[in-house]
């Protein structure tokens, strides 16, 4: 889909704050609420903005511990990365499936309330998590940057 540089405003505006009403939206973007309106309708039909949603501070919830597991999959079985991906999505506690190529194939992100909660999801839901080769464990100690922004 191409989009222009109005789009491209209105998608700046959108991005630097999620929840401004349209009517501020579209006098930050330059145009006439209508003119922003048909704009964002525009950009979903084509698949540009696919929803909107609530950031959650997880943190902020008294979740005060995030890992990234990386694992590297037994791939004799054909069917691995299919039965991993069935069961890490059963883990309420993971927030995050991602696939890779390369030495990681799966990373998955898991939030605990503390260490003992840690302990008990790696324990009891992760290591028995089929077809795991090899894990390796990135414990989060602060966020330096994190943004879904696009340089448009």
């Amino acid at each position: 889909m191409q989009i222009d540089d109005t789009d491209r405003r209105i998608l700046r505006q959108m991005m630097a704050e999620p929840g401004l009403p349209s009517a501020e939206l579209a006098e930050r973007a330059g145009v006439t609420p209508a003119t922003c309106w048909r704009r964002i309708e525009k950009l979903r039909e084509g698949g540009v903005i696919r929803g909107e949603e609530a950031l959650i501070d997880w943190h902020a919830l008294g979740w005060a511990v995030e890992v990234s597991l990386r694992f590297t999959l037994d791939k004799t079985n054909p069917r691995a990365f299919d039965e991993f991906i069935a069961a890490a999505r059963e883990v309420p506690e993971v927030i995050e499936i991602q696939s890779f190529l390369g030495s990681t194939d799966m990373r998955l992100q898991v939030i605990a309330r503390d260490m003992a909660h840690y302990q008990e999801i790696y324990r009891n839901r992760i290591l028995t998590l089929p077809h795991i080769a090899e894990l390796d464990a990135l414990m989060l100690i602060s966020t330096i940057k994190s943004s879904a922004e696009l340089p448009i």
